[in-house]
């Protein structure tokens, strides 16, 4: 014991109340004590004789004591005590998510999905335990998971929040993929079923059926499909805010069987996208979710501009055709004149030595000559239908050659000369700018295909643009900002000749 005295407590870090004792040694005549919290004086106690003190501690804070004793011999000495310290503050568990999905490395996503702080400690999120050792790992359905973090001085705090853990669904990326690889396949496949098609067509007329044929299965789905198509599009009949749209989907009508105007293609898109989108609300409703608002959205805005995708490299493969049939038919008819051939005996020559749209559009001139119309009106009538710039040229210098005379020869000369020259200059001018498509062509799937792979990496680090309001609202600005880039794009690369 110190010639003072000396300080007794039960502990020096305490989340309860505190009572330090103070023991005066038996040479101390009386003494006087301050106590200190956080370093600055709170209560003085004076003229104590020798006897025990016990000093109450039930304020959060840090504390010591100070002691001025005088001794029998009239000496003053002063006492220290150490440091007491009362924690009465429980730590603060913060979460990210109060409804957590986990789909793989559980013990990760827990601990990511918390923080800890104590107003004494600081940061003490690695002291957190929880109660996944008690929680079904199989089973796919919501569980209360519960954080637990204790102090230094003893505070407990608990933070309780649903978790559903998710089974490995590496099998549907699988099924997607494979179900990827039989779309290319498909398309890959569908020259050869279209000329497959055609020759059937052909043929058709010179074979006997019966009266009544079975229709296979694909026939009758096309046929109910095109049913539900004219009801949808009698509905939009009357509708004048999307007949400019109706227009613009018209041009596609050439390259397909089953529409026969823009109302009916974009009748298609609607059943398209209710389609996909009611596959991909069945399957979600298959793991135990319900799809969102904004998924369906999504899913129906991609998948009802996903026809528009194949509708346009189908018409500019069919363009491509068509122009480069068209003038291989100029070819045909001017070695015709140079043979002596008259206008009927080339259109004719065309109709049976080419094949495609140009041949049956050849022959369907020669067949309205037949029926007595002049060649003026059967060329306007076939500009108008295959919608090409040469042909209007053509037509235009039939009707002057029909009305004022001329040389053919010399003018389809003319003629061929021209488009050969005008095809060379696209050509020349295709193959100079190929490489400026390439680099636009990949900077434009870029974004997609790092999405891909960090989606298959880390499904869940996308799932904040769909789930939180700054993320959807950041997602419409990407998406805005991609059109406006595609777009001005497309207008700085457009050449015209």
């Amino acid at each position: 014991m110190d010639e003072v005295g000396v300080f007794k407590a039960d502990k020096t870090l305490s989340n309860k109340t505190l009572v330090v004792s103070f023991l005066p040694s038996k040479n101390v005549k009386m003494y006087s004590y301050q106590i200190f919290k956080d370093d600055r004086p709170k209560n003085y106690i004076v003229n104590k004789v020798n006897v025990k003190s016990d000093i109450v501690l039930n304020e959060n804070g840090e504390y010591y004591v100070h002691v001025k004793a005088t001794l029998n011999d009239d000496s003053v000495r002063d006492l220290y005590s150490e440091k007491y310290t009362l924690d009465l503050e429980k730590p603060v568990i913060e979460v990210i998510s109060d409804n957590l999905e986990i789909r793989k490395n559980i013990n990760s996503e827990i601990i990511k999905n918390v923080k800890v702080h104590d107003n004494l400690d600081g940061d003490i999120t690695q002291s957190v335990t929880t109660n996944i050792s008690s929680l079904n790992l199989k089973a796919d359905k919501i569980q209360k998971l519960t954080y637990t973090s204790q102090d230094r001085a003893g505070n407990v705090s608990t933070r309780q929040i649903n978790v559903r853990i998710v089974q490995n669904n590496s099998y549907l990326y699988v099924l997607y993929a494979s179900l990827i690889l039989l779309i290319i396949i498909s398309i890959a496949l569908y020259d050869k079923v279209k000329k497959a098609l055609n020759l059937e067509k052909r043929v058709e007329k010179f074979t006997v059926k019966s009266f009544k044929e079975k229709q296979t299965i694909s026939e009758r789905f096309i046929e109910s499909y095109k049913i539900i198509v004219k009801k949808i599009s009698k509905g939009l009949d009357k509708s004048v805010i999307l007949k400019k749209y109706f227009e613009k989907l018209d041009k596609y009508v050439c390259i397909t069987d089953i529409y026969d105007n823009g109302m009916e293609i974009f009748s298609g898109k609607i059943i398209v996208a209710f389609i996909f989108t009611l596959s991909a609300f069945i399957i979600k409703l298959f793991r135990g979710h319900i799809i969102d608002y904004y998924s369906i959205v999504l899913i129906f805005t991609i998948s009802f501009f996903a026809l528009d995708l194949l509708l346009f490299t189908k018409y500019k493969i069919h363009r491509s055709k068509l122009e480069n049939d068209f003038i291989s038919a100029i070819t045909i008819m001017n070695n015709a004149f140079k043979s002596g051939r008259s206008i009927s005996q080339a259109i004719d020559t065309v109709a049976e030595q080419l094949d495609g749209v140009v041949g049956r559009e050849f022959a369907r001139m020669s067949l309205e000559l037949l029926y007595g119309l002049g060649i003026d009106v059967v060329f306007k009538r076939f500009s108008k239908r295959i919608d090409l710039e040469e042909a209007n040229y053509l037509t235009a210098s039939l009707t002057i050659l029909n009305k004022t005379g001329g040389d053919i020869i010399k003018v389809f000369d003319s003629i061929e000369k021209s488009m050969f020259d005008r095809r060379k200059l696209r050509l020349e001018l295709k193959s100079l700018t190929s490489g400026s498509k390439i680099v636009v062509g990949v900077l434009l799937l870029m974004p997609f295909f790092f999405c891909l792979v960090i989606g298959i990496i880390n499904p869940e680090y996308f799932v904040p643009f769909f789930t939180t309001p700054i993320g959807i609202i950041l997602l419409i600005f990407m998406i805005i900002y991609y059109i406006i880039f595609l777009v001005v794009v497309r207008k700085v690369m457009k050449v015209v000749v």
